[in-house]
């Protein structure tokens, strides 16, 4: 029998590995290629379902631009669900709770399941890193140029990490990417900041997350095991796998659960990231079609005007008397962005104007699904600019600071413009769920070595596993809860770490170090790499007149 004392500290260990080559049959590659098959032909059904019904028609030039951003960020979601998901997996695996090839396809099929109940949230989270001026003009050469290198960027990274085998997290690729992305343009655009460039505020938070995900997984993960060695009764929960045994029943429910846990919770905080990118890329090739949320109805019209009078109540209040035409509001708008302030009365009057707008022309056409494919974009852009510039509104403070019934106003303004704009086609849904689910069933070995055999110096027990997954799971579900990406790995493979170190186990320095320096090299790594591409790409439509 494997050795394991309770505390870890001079054991021995003498548990095999677990049994990783076992295939899946013929019968397993017949379902995935058909699950793969089914998946792209229901994308490639939703697209000419949804361009039909508004009578919009894709040039041919513009259709494969589509199908090629569309397959690369489907790939994204593809590595990401080998590269990631194999964090989730390791445990049960390790702990003999599931043989490899059941678990990597139960893994899967909660990844599906954690996408196809994911709020969205998460996924105009991401979207609101990129330059204001890059979303309104996504159909761009320069639109085309962002989304190719960011996805090219994160995909090579995560790419190279898994070869080394280095549980690296696709979210902070993306995050990086993004914001090298974000860099560039402002540089090109001659240091402008604002729409230029990144959302500083939201960068900010974002990357607050990812500081504090290895942090809250060590921690949490170190606190919970010492709770357990307190509390809990059943002694084999700290013991090592017996061989090829299965654990005792309780417990090996136990460690499926958290599997399952922090597979869902992946599916629906990592998924969304693809669904963002990949909105973006609708918009872009099809705005009728996609820039405006067409599935409300006539019904909801009133709603949307009602909260528009009272938005326009406050933002005429602190314009002080000002008036200025719609065209000219748009210019200070756009400049209120850039200077992220908006105290000056002008601004408020712009916002007045523009809000008028938008609200005589929905009312006009009915609805948002009734806006005619001439008027999509303008409306979409007007109401991208109130959205962001009047969040600006809800965070002054001091004697800007709106009082409680003024931030109601422009809160539930907000929350509608948003509702307008931000939505997520059930086919998208779909698809990166096939595509997400799918990759976690492909090339999961190396990552899941390294978090079963690399980082303790002991071989991984129940306890340990369960206390490193019920902190990830419950983390990622929270995250997601509030809009926020957050890292699977940096939070699961911290917490396989905070484990090893209260079971008295330690840690496998070299590992660890590799991790760490695979930590603080992905972002400028990324940046970098997207930066590049994102200049390369520029200079090719340049040159062939995109």
């Amino acid at each position: 029998m494997a050795t394991t004392a309770f505390t870890g500290a001079e054991s021995v260990s003498r548990a095999r590995g677990p049994r990783l080559d076992d295939g899946f049959g013929l019968a397993g590659r017949i379902g995935f290629a058909a699950a793969l098959l089914g998946g792209l032909a229901y994308a490639a059904y939703g697209i000419w379902s949804d361009t039909s019904s508004v009578g919009e028609t894709v040039a041919a030039g513009t259709l494969f631009f589509l199908a090629l951003a569309l397959l690369i960020a489907l790939g994204f979601e593809f590595v990401n669900g080998f590269h990631d998901t194999a964090n989730a997996v390791a445990t049960v695996i390790y702990t003999r709770s599931m043989p490899a090839p059941l678990a990597v396809v139960w893994s899967g099929v909660w990844n599906f399941l954690g996408v196809m109940f994911s709020s969205g949230a998460v996924a105009y989270s991401i979207i609101s890193l990129l330059p204001v001026d890059l979303i309104l003009n996504i159909g761009s050469g320069a639109g085309f140029a962002m989304i190719f290198a960011l996805l090219i960027a994160a995909i090579g990274w995560n790419l190279a990490t898994w070869y080394v085998g280095l549980p690296n997290s696709s979210s902070h690729a993306l995050i990086g990417s993004i914001l090298g992305v974000g860099l560039a343009n402002q540089l090109l655009a001659g240091g402008a900041s604002g729409t230029a460039g990144v959302d500083v505020d939201q960068a900010r938070k974002v990357l607050t997350g990812l500081l504090l995900a290895p942090v809250i997984g060590f921690i949490g993960a170190y606190v919970l095991l010492k709770v357990l060695q307190r509390v809990a009764r059943n002694p084999a929960l700290f013991r090592e796998p017996d061989g090829d045994a299965p654990p005792p029943r309780g417990i090996r429910a136990l460690l499926i659960g958290t599997c399952t846990a922090v597979s869902f919770a992946h599916g629906g905080n990592d998924g969304q990231k693809g669904m963002g990118l990949i909105m973006l890329i609708l918009i872009g090739c099809a705005p009728t079609a996609y820039a405006l949320n067409r599935t409300g109805s006539a019904n909801d019209t009133p709603a949307f005007v009602q909260a528009s009078n009272a938005a326009e109540g406050v933002f005429a209040r602190r314009a002080s008397g000002a008036v200025l035409p719609v065209e000219e509001a748009r210019a200070v708008l756009t400049g209120a962005l850039r200077a992220r302030a908006v105290s000056d009365p002008r601004t408020f009057a712009a916002l007045g104007a523009v809000s008028a707008s938008v609200r005589e022309q929905v009312g006009t056409y009915g609805s948002i699904a009734q806006v005619p494919a001439g008027a999509t974009q303008g409306l979409r852009g007007d109401m991208y600019l109130l959205t962001d510039t009047a969040k600006l509104v809800a965070k002054a403070e001091g004697a800007n600071a709106l009082a409680e019934p003024e931030m109601k106003a422009v809160d539930d303004y907000v929350g509608d413009l948003q509702g307008g704009t931000r939505y997520i086609p059930t086919w998208v849904k779909v698809a990166v769920a096939l595509a997400l689910g799918l990759g976690t069933m492909v090339g999961w070995k190396r990552i899941v070595v390294t978090v079963g055999e690399k980082i303790g110096k002991t071989h991984m027990t129940y306890g340990m596993g369960a206390s490193a997954e019920l902190m990830a799971a419950s983390t990622i579900l929270l995250a997601e809860r509030f809009g926020l990406p957050v890292s699977t790995t940096h939070i699961l493979t911290s917490g396989v770490a905070g484990a090893s170190v209260a079971n008295g186990a330690g840690l496998q320095g070299r590992t660890v170090r590799n991790m760490a320096l695979a930590w603080v090299v992905t972002l400028p790594a990324t940046m970098a790499l997207s930066g590049g591409l994102y200049w390369v790409f520029l200079q090719a439509v340049r040159v062939f007149g995109g």
